[in-house]
């Protein structure tokens, strides 16, 4: 066993989905707003949100090193705060994003073989951990919905952090809170300037996966890094095929 601690990022790593978060779906979400006395359309609220989104970005400061990652229910709440609904903002907040979230989804799923690979991987004795730029409102729910958090030794989603990956302060919370040494790490992701720059900035291995869901603007997986072929600490893979890919992180000497 070569690492003993792997760190999985979610969406496009282990789990694909599909979202459109287009005028209707803006346009719902206004609809949810209006029941309880905070009128918009859905165009007034896609700005509303969009420029308050912003306002926070730019008082956190956003650079190389300082990714900042607002949670969204803060910014639905502040948008009901705005039209005059102030008792019950926070859980309003939640329930308007869960809305949207729910109504953007075409389809949510695991890749094929990848929570049987995580039990394999958990026999195995290895600890699984996932380090996902997500909101905590839309994914807790759809790793319960999926079966997936059952099988991951720790959880960290950026909303929770205020920052998002490639952003150190988030790599250093996982190791810093569970004691991780970097060099015993393995980061597994399929965007190379998040996932991967981001761990290697932290002295972490990392595994890159090109999938379905890796930016357009990022090259496939180059074959001379293929797990096995590579000494490591970088190691590269084209789809996401986890019944292949568990057995060749295990097979890393």
């Amino acid at each position: 066993m070569k690492y003993t601690d792997l760190i999985f990022d979610l969406y496009g790593t282990l789990l694909d989905i599909h979202t459109e978060e287009n005028d209707l779906v803006w346009e719902k979400t206004a609809l949810y707003f209006g029941f309880y006395g905070a009128h918009y359309t859905g165009e007034e609220l896609k700005s509303a949100f969009q420029a308050a989104l912003a306002a926070r970005e730019a008082k956190a400061g956003q650079s190389y090193e300082c990714f900042p990652d607002i949670p969204f229910e803060q910014i639905m709440a502040q948008l009901f705060r705005q039209a005059g609904v102030e008792e019950n903002a926070d859980a309003l907040g939640i329930n308007a994003g869960q809305l949207f979230r729910i109504c953007s989804i075409e389809y949510i799923h695991l890749y094929p073989h990848a929570l049987e690979a995580l039990a394999e991987l958990r026999r195995k004795s290895y600890r699984l951990w996932l380090l996902s730029n997500a909101q905590r409102i839309f994914t807790a729910y759809e790793l319960t919905a999926l079966g997936l958090g059952k099988q991951l030794d720790g959880i960290y989603i950026s909303s929770d952090y205020g920052c998002r990956k490639p952003d150190l302060r988030f790599y250093r919370a996982l190791m810093q809170e569970q004691g991780l040494k970097a060099e015993n790490c393995l980061m597994i992701g399929n965007d190379l300037h998040t996932d991967i720059a981001g761990a290697k900035a932290a002295g972490m291995a990392t595994l890159y996966m090109h999938t379905n869901l890796t930016p357009p603007d990022q090259r496939e997986a180059d074959p001379a890094l293929y797990p096995g072929k590579t000494d490591g600490p970088h190691y590269e893979y084209e789809g996401y095929d986890w019944q292949e890919l568990a057995q060749l992180i295990d097979s890393l000497e």
